[in-house]
């Protein structure tokens, strides 16, 4: 044993010395390629001089890194997120600047800007050196890992070590994605997970060849609601209620505000109000994480979490407190730049060639899209990852992480596109190195991976007829028309993400702004999704008074080839779906059976639209495109040729991939349908773990009503008495 502890104790020094050797050894080269950075005197010194000196940098470089940095990048998190990861680059500059000052000759000197780029290179090759060595070393990772998780143990009570559980949402991912991703061989961890991969031995050498992983996991599809979104599904998932969700953005006539599920004051109220009707703090109440969400679900721990964006900082909140257990470490920050560049280049070079292949269906990926989706793709998913390594190695009971890279890609690229499939092989990556760490975890680990909506293919609106859908709302109104049609805004969650990293306020669209004039409707898109609103009339419209203002209208639209389905109120009937043709049905006698215009939706949607008519900032006329059972592909009101946010396809059929230790999602062999049913399952699933009890104490409905309604609601929701966890189980140190 003390032999082999030994061992390990040469082998890094060794590799701590290898390190500083290619350390010296690069900044020697650079010293001789760029003209403002010298490690000699002005007299001249000789080459070994210049060595030690080389030698004395690099080391007194590593040295600071080491233990300055850190300390350095905690003081920094004011600063906003991304401005912070290039603030890195400067900072580093600055420590090699100090260890050349420290060098007791004199020798060392540079140009402010060259130290940057000096820094940066040595960082870079210091990390890939020594990563390079440690898998020479065929136990470093492992016993880094053992370390890191034997040091969270001390932190744990004393007693059996009961399964944490980790929730990994793949945004936007669908059921028949991933099924397809798996036969081809895109996604090997999730493919032996269910058992059609291989364990990666050769078999029992009888010339059979591999042997089929056992299944650990099974995969379940579930429905959405009717708005197939994610800001729905979240809500729904984390606090249990989608209820007056009717879409990813909508006008409510009482407030005379837009809503938009993306924005953090949108999101903060969001999660107020699913607070307040369900009586409890959400599924992560009890030493929970929440990571990368819209929503908080009640955790005690929440790092670049929107609905949190707006805060101020906080010791027990830090919504960007996620940015500085990455960026710590300068060569993690150097590694994502590179990456970051990397993936904005490679989407030019995609979309260039998309372009001059004229593929269609396309849309813009220009202007700022390709920085948008390098965010999306390599800074937003490596820091959610670390996140939930660290939250796994200090054994949280719950966390719930979401990872927007495919959603992202696919609107702009469609769900089945080369370069969605590029993104779905790095997410795989991901789930692998998260297997590792759970092995060395303090706790077991049960990770469970889902999706909150998938994606339906299929070209836009626009591009297919022409004009916009605030255009054909306009001219059935008999308003004017522009000539050329305008581009609707899209919501993608990470255009959101970014804004929020960088502490500006969501921008709003055009089409999300109250009209100049109070009687011209408000006009939204989600995804496949239309609503209509008139703000000048304080109720929600009927179709009698509709077609008293506006006769031409609900024909008009209900008639268009490019739209399935319309739904308004009545007075009648209390509510009626519209189609084609005059087709006219009342709400309540729509089901399954006697789908009306419904038919081509599928089983389910007449159940969706009947629950949507119920909720209280419904519009006043709310549309669903038109939908091909034949190819699946939607017309998206917005400019995605990869969307979701109403019926049709797979934008509808999430899925739900579960350890097989865990009981089945749906025992009875039902459907799981909603978010809300999804909530209840990870519930039992926390219960079965021996995990929080959810919810643990209900908060009054009278109390919740207390709550403000101004910009610091969210905040005095800390306040409110959810189940306060045991101290002793807590980590602060995330």
């Amino acid at each position: 044993m003390r032999a082999g502890r030994w061992r390990r104790v040469a082998s890094q020094v060794g590799r701590s010395v290898a390190v500083w050797a290619v350390s010296t050894v690069t900044m020697l080269v650079l010293a001789g390629i760029l003209p403002d950075f010298r490690l000699r005197s002005e007299d001249g010194d000789s080459a070994t001089d210049i060595a030690v000196t080389a030698a004395f940098g690099a080391g007194a470089f590593g040295l600071l890194s080491a233990l300055v940095w850190p300390l350095l990048v905690r003081l920094l998190l004011l600063v906003p997120a991304l401005v912070l990861g290039l603030l890195v680059f400067a900072l580093n500059g600055a420590l090699l600047l100090l260890a050349l000052r420290l060098n007791p000759g004199e020798r060392g000197a540079a140009a402010p800007e060259t130290a940057v780029v000096v820094a940066a290179v040595m960082s870079a090759v210091a990390s890939a050196t020594g990563a390079a060595l440690a898998v020479r070393d065929d136990d470093a990772y492992r016993r880094r890992l053992y370390r890191l998780a034997d040091r969270r143990r001390r932190r744990l009570p004393p007693g059996p070590a009961t399964p944490g559980t980790l929730f990994l949402q793949l945004d936007g991912v669908g059921h028949d994605v991933l099924l397809d991703a798996v036969g081809k061989g895109l996604m090997p961890t999730v493919a032996r997970w269910l058992g059609t991969g291989t364990p990666g031995t050769p078999g029992t050498g009888t010339g059979e060849g591999p042997r089929p992983a056992r299944p650990t996991h099974r995969l379940t599809p579930w429905r959405t609601d009717w708005s197939s979104q994610t800001g729905a599904s979240q809500l729904g998932i984390l606090h249990g209620s989608t209820f007056d969700v009717p879409a990813f953005r909508w006008y409510e006539k009482d407030t005379q505000e837009v809503m938009v599920s993306n924005r953090p004051t949108s999101a903060a109220e969001l999660q107020r109000r699913a607070v307040r009707r369900t009586g409890d703090g959400g599924l992560l109440t009890v030493d929970g994480a929440s990571r990368g969400n819209l929503f908080g679900g009640g955790a005690d721990e929440q790092a670049l979490v929107l609905s949190i964006a707006t805060r101020r900082r906080s010791r027990e909140n830090r919504s960007r407190a996620g940015y500085f257990a990455y960026f710590s470490d300068p060569a993690n920050a150097v590694r994502t730049a590179l990456s970051f560049v990397a993936e904005a280049g490679r989407e030019i070079g995609q979309s260039t060639r998309s372009r001059l292949r004229k593929e269609r269906p396309r849309v813009s990926r220009g202007g700022l899209y390709p920085f948008i989706r390098a965010f999306a793709t390599v800074v937003e998913r490596d820091v959610v990852v670390a996140a939930v390594v660290g939250d796994m190695l200090a054994g949280r009971t719950a966390i719930y992480a979401d990872l927007v890279a495919y959603d992202e890609v696919a609107h702009h690229s469609g769900p089945f596109s080369r370069d969605a499939e590029q993104v779905l092989q790095r997410l795989d990556r991901a789930l692998a190195l998260i297997e590792k760490v759970a092995e060395h975890a303090p706790r077991p680990y049960r990770i469970v991976v889902l999706s909150d909506h998938g994606q339906s293919p299929g070209e836009t609106f626009r591009a297919r007829y022409g004009l916009t859908l605030g255009d054909l709302v306009r001219a059935g109104c008999g308003l004017p028309v522009p000539r050329r049609a305008q581009r609707t805004h899209s919501g993608a969650e990470a255009r959101a993400a970014v804004r929020a990293a960088l502490r500006i306020p969501v921008e709003e669209g055009a089409e999300e702004r109250r009209p100049a004039r109070r009687f011209e409707p408000v006009v939204l898109a989600s995804g496949n999704l239309g609503l209509v609103s008139f703000p000048d009339v304080p109720h929600r419209m009927s179709k009698e008074e509709i077609d008293a203002r506006h006769p031409a209208l609900l024909p008009t639209l209900a008639n268009h080839p490019g739209i399935g389905f319309l739904l308004v109120r009545s007075e009648e009937h209390g509510g009626v779906v519209l189609g084609a043709h005059g087709v006219e049905i009342p709400v309540d006698e729509l089901d399954d059976d006697h789908p009306g215009p419904l038919a081509a939706f599928g089983p389910g949607a007449a159940a969706v639209v009947r629950r949507t008519h119920t909720f209280p900032h419904a519009p006043d006329i709310m549309i669903n495109s038109a939908y091909d059972p034949a190819d699946g592909e939607v017309l998206a009101f917005e400019e995605q040729i990869g969307s979701h946010g109403g019926l049709g396809g797979a934008q509808s059929k999430p899925f739900l991939l579960s350890p097989l230790a865990l009981s089945a999602p749906a025992p009875d062999g039902t459907e799981i349908a909603g978010a809300e049913h999804v909530h209840r399952v990870l519930r039992r699933w926390l219960r079965e773990a021996d995990g929080p009890q959810v919810p643990v104490d209900r908060m009054p409905a009278e109390q919740v009503d207390r709550v403000p309604m101004d910009d610091s609601r969210s905040e005095a929701l800390d306040d409110a008495p959810f189940a306060v966890p045991d101290p002793a189980v807590q980590d602060k140190t995330a």
